[in-house]
């Protein structure tokens, strides 16, 4: 029976591991969405302990309330992630020889899924710590760039050798993605010091803030945001120039205007939880997008090189 069923997994890429691996990034950013909302609706001891949802109980109980129910929700979707994971890893593991960079990324994915939970464990048993629910948003945001890159292999067949740009390009391109990186991680200590605790269960005990000035990390934080909206549009004005896919570059500079909107509007009208958790849910898609930009720069199997690299030279000046 095992041998029947292992002889049914695909032996390539088709439409099974296409579809597993847009699995894996859609529910990586919904982990993100239902996190953000466990966080917003002040849920996040709905459970309050762990691994146990309550004392004798492993699932939510009608005492507990909808924080129970919107917290055990959070915690499910771990399960059906991790179901999803193991599926992406099986549907690549007859191919491996022949695509290790698939069979690597979804094994990362996979030993994320126990280090995650363990990690969401360690948040409720320390009372919502800024630092550790920082942690694990932070940890989130890179798995969606994993499954990025993922589900871009899938489609574009494995890292080719050749750049499609100049090597200047791929460096503006790696300091826009290095400016992305610090915008999100002030963005995890301004969200840490702010009035979203994620619990409002016990007025007398609220969750620890990280003890920073949330007014002054907000303009901190929108200081590398511009930044990474400059370095992006000009990363837009120097790759238009080179024969490669643009739609991308153009995703991410759309998906940066919505964000500096959102997060303007949430700071004028005072953090209202909508605006917060679509600003996190956002940072989650500039993470992907963000990846897809770096990986287009680079030829693939379904993207030869430029003619020569002279000819791109010449381009780019």
């Amino acid at each position: 029976m095992v041998t029947g069923l292992i002889d049914r997994l695909p032996t390539g890429v088709d439409r099974r591991v296409r579809v597993t691996a847009w699995l894996s990034l859609a529910f990586q950013l919904a982990l993100i969405g239902t996190g953000g909302a466990v966080r917003l609706t002040a849920s996040g001891l709905g459970c309050p302990t762990w691994p146990q949802c309550t004392d004798g109980s492993f699932v939510n109980t009608p005492e507990m309330g909808i924080h129970g129910f919107i917290e055990f929700g959070n915690r499910l979707l771990t399960f059906v992630l991790a179901a999803i994971t193991i599926a992406a890893f099986l549907s690549v593991i007859r191919f491996r020889r022949q695509r290790r960079d698939l069979f690597r990324l979804t094994l990362l994915q996979g030993l994320s899924i126990p280090f995650q939970a363990v990690l969401g464990g360690i948040t409720v048993l320390t009372g919502l710590n800024p630092y550790v629910v920082g942690a694990h948003f932070a940890v989130s945001v890179v798995l969606v760039s994993v499954t990025s890159t993922l589900v871009w292999r899938v489609y574009n067949g494995a890292r080719g050798g050749e750049l499609l740009v100049p090597p200047r390009v791929v460096v503006l391109g790696r300091l826009t993605a290095a400016s992305v990186a610090v915008t999100v991680a002030v963005g995890i200590l301004t969200t840490g010091s702010g009035p979203h605790a994620g619990d409002n269960s016990n007025p007398d005990e609220p969750a620890p803030r990280n003890g920073l000035d949330p007014a002054f990390l907000q303009h901190v934080h929108s200081w590398p945001a511009y930044v990474t909206v400059g370095l992006s549009v000009l990363l837009a004005v120097v790759i238009i120039r080179f024969p490669i896919e643009r739609r991308w570059i153009f995703a991410l500079l759309l998906i940066e205007a919505v964000q500096v909107i959102v997060g303007v509007a949430q700071a004028r009208l005072g953090l209202p939880e909508v605006l917060v958790g679509i600003h996190m849910i956002l940072a989650g898609a500039l993470a992907a997008s963000m990846t897809v930009v770096l990986l287009s720069l680079r030829a693939t199997p379904t993207a030869p090189p430029p003619h020569t690299e002279v000819e791109a030279e010449r381009v780019f000046v």
